[in-house]
């Protein structure tokens, strides 16, 4: 059956490209039942975005996503940067709101910052953020469940996200391995993808959190599109382009300044 689904067979082909490092049209018109034409566009498109290179008869990948590092080696980078980026996004908290916090490393020192906050109520999969908002006194903490991923210290699975349906909340703080203006936002597991896309669905405002180095890396799965986003936080070190391209989309950028 045809694949005419645009957005979906991207990214079934962007996976391939990535996993197999070339892809061919031939092969792809097979697969997924379209004209040589429309696979030619597709490649095209991840020729313009700079992800591939076009070949005869196919494409090569050009911009391979980094290798993922553990929760531990995370939190040692950049870490002013992060802290001002957490302090930043904590002022957005405000007494009486429901939040979720994403598991990683930037999103660790919202935590960090909510400490003296009153009235919040915070779900969250990750470990070391439940943690570090356990002796919160005006912090009400609540674990999605499931199985953990030992390299994150991230709760993820259907369990998880089964927890997150019977809530609604004002935030969620999503934290990124990739943001890329075209591809949008992803990480490097997919069972993590896909419960960060269920938190999207279940908050009505989504910000991200993000250093720039994040900032034109595509990694594996995509957790959503960057219209479905209404902020990101970020560092002084945002380049013009970036800025004006989340800006075009309607997205507020918010640019943290240094901790003291």
């Amino acid at each position: 059956m045809a694949m005419r689904n645009t957005r979906s067979r991207r990214q079934q082909i962007l996976q391939q490209l990535i996993e197999q490092g070339s892809v061919q049209v031939a092969e792809l018109v097979g697969r997924y039942g379209v004209s040589a034409v429309t696979i030619r566009t597709d490649l095209g498109h991840f020729e313009e975005q700079g992800l591939a290179t076009r070949t005869h008869g196919g494409a090569t990948l050009v911009r391979t996503p980094p290798q993922e590092q553990d929760i531990h080696e995370k939190d040692a980078l950049n870490l002013p940067l992060k802290e001002s980026i957490g302090a930043r996004a904590a002022q957005l908290v405000q007494p009486g709101d429901n939040i979720i916090i994403d598991s990683g490393s930037t999103t660790m020192t919202l935590a960090r910052h909510l400490r003296g906050h009153r009235d919040v109520t915070v779900m969250t999969n990750g470990l070391n953020i439940a943690w570090e908002l356990a002796n919160a006194p005006g912090v009400n903490v609540l674990l999605t469940g499931g199985q953990l991923r030992k390299q994150s210290l991230s709760l993820q699975g259907s369990q998880a996200e089964a927890s997150l349906n019977p809530y609604s909340f004002d935030t969620l703080f999503l934290g990124v391995d990739g943001l890329d203006l075209q591809f949008g936002l992803t990480t490097h597991d997919e069972a993590e993808a896909r419960l960060n896309h269920r938190m999207v669905e279940r908050a009505r405002r989504i910000v991200v959190l993000t250093d720039t180095s994040k900032f034109g890396r595509v990694s594996l799965h995509r957790i959503a599109y960057l219209d479905q986003i209404h902020a990101v936080i970020t560092d002084a070190g945002i380049d013009e382009a970036t800025r004006e391209g989340l800006q075009r989309r309607g997205i507020e950028v918010v640019v943290a300044e240094p901790t003291a």
